[in-house]
């Protein structure tokens, strides 16, 4: 019966140039840094989509010609008897507030990652 090889080696083969002694996680991290300008792109849209998204999924529940008339809460009876709940709906506008926090926080939290 054959055997198979070790997919994941203990040691990490070193890259060219490099004793296998060495420490590789300088070599990966200075390898896998993406330009600047890509690292405030990703962080602008990461941004932009935590607040939008957050900002929805606070609003929402309480906006009651949606939350109320939505085709399919009302075709689900046993899912709309909790979803109109008011508890429900705060715990659904925390989880919102939550994710506008999230996006704020990467903002203010943000280092350029310099190769």
């Amino acid at each position: 019966m054959p055997v198979q090889p070790q997919l994941f080696p203990d040691t990490p083969a070193a890259p060219e140039g490099q004793s296998p002694h060495a420490p590789a996680g300088a070599a990966v991290e200075a390898a896998a840094a993406a330009p600047i300008w890509l690292q405030r792109l990703s962080l602008f849209i990461l941004v932009l989509f935590c607040m939008y998204l957050g900002v929805i999924v606070t609003v929402l529940p309480w906006w009651t010609q949606i939350w109320d008339h939505n085709l399919f809460f009302t075709s689900h009876p046993h899912l709309w008897a909790v979803l109109r709940l008011r508890p429900t709906r705060g715990v659904i506008s925390g989880i919102g507030l939550l994710d506008i926090w999230i996006g704020i926080s990467e903002a203010i939290h943000y280092h350029d990652q310099r190769s």
